[in-house]
């Protein structure tokens, strides 16, 4: 995620996110009571809650190419 993304209600868009304006948009958002929020940003009212130590997993697994 970008410090410098577009902070909308305290979701921000990930980089990695496509550009060419067709809506494809994974956006997250830190929840102190339940950790981090992922959604789509076709879905803005759904959104999925891990708790801080599954993201972190996430993000190392995709990091290290062990997720895809």
């Amino acid at each position: 995620m970008s410090p410098n993304a577009a902070d909308q209600g305290g979701w921000r868009k990930s980089t990695r996110s496509s550009s060419s304006g067709n809506g494809d948009c994974v956006e997250v958002k830190s929840f102190q009571e339940a950790g981090v929020g992922i959604r789509d940003s076709k879905q803005p009212t759904s959104h999925l809650a891990i708790d801080v130590d599954t993201w972190s997993g996430l993000i190392t697994g995709i990091k290290d190419g062990s997720i895809s």
